[in-house]
């Protein structure tokens, strides 16, 4: 990336921290809370038609209540495949098939998996600080490279130093609000 002003670096920065921050909700919505949610089944992948599909590609999900998934498989021939692979997902679901209608009871959680989930959102959590720190680093880098290459002077380098350390501030402090928010959620099912 070359850059020939700050301005150029503060929003490739700020675009970049938000992949950031949005990779952490989708991480957030794979894991399980005791409460049925469609995306719990985003990561499925079925053996279907002699290759490997998503799920949402040979059914539709959906939610009849907070406790129940239902799955309406297209084509019968796959159902097996689609009960196969949920109970292979390895996220403690047992479905029960009728015909083409999979419903998928989603237990409570025990205490122990539930103190695991909160840690596994605590670590796809740090993956993002570090994504974002990783950005800050390299934002630095090209702001001092405007400097060395004689776009900016010093001050204006310090000062763009010091936006883009409040811009990492505040991602990192959504980052975290997203965890606590997650953990509410774990806890409270």
């Amino acid at each position: 990336m070359s850059f020939t002003d700050f301005k150029g670096v503060k929003a490739d920065a700020e675009s970049r921290m938000a992949k950031a921050f949005d990779a952490l909700k989708k991480d957030f919505s794979g894991l399980r809370t005791g409460r049925a949610t469609t995306s719990m089944l985003d990561s499925i992948v079925v053996d279907a038609y002699g290759s490997k599909s998503p799920l949402n590609q040979v059914a539709s999900i959906s939610v009849p209540d907070p406790r129940t998934l239902s799955i309406q498989v297209w084509d019968r021939g796959v159902a097996k495949s689609v009960e196969k692979a949920i109970r292979e997902a390895n996220l403690g679901l047992n479905p029960v098939s009728d015909g083409q209608l999979i419903r998928v009871p989603i237990p409570p959680l025990s205490e122990e998996r539930r103190i695991e989930i909160t840690k596994i959102a605590a670590k796809y959590t740090e993956q993002a600080k570090v994504a974002v720190r990783n950005i800050r680093r390299e934002s630095l880098d090209a702001v001092k490279k405007l400097e060395k290459d004689g776009y900016i002077s010093e001050d204006e380098r310090k000062r763009n130093e010091e936006e883009i350390q409040k811009l990492t501030d505040v991602n990192s402090k959504k980052l975290d609000e997203a965890l606590k928010v997650k953990e509410q959620e774990i806890k409270q099912v």
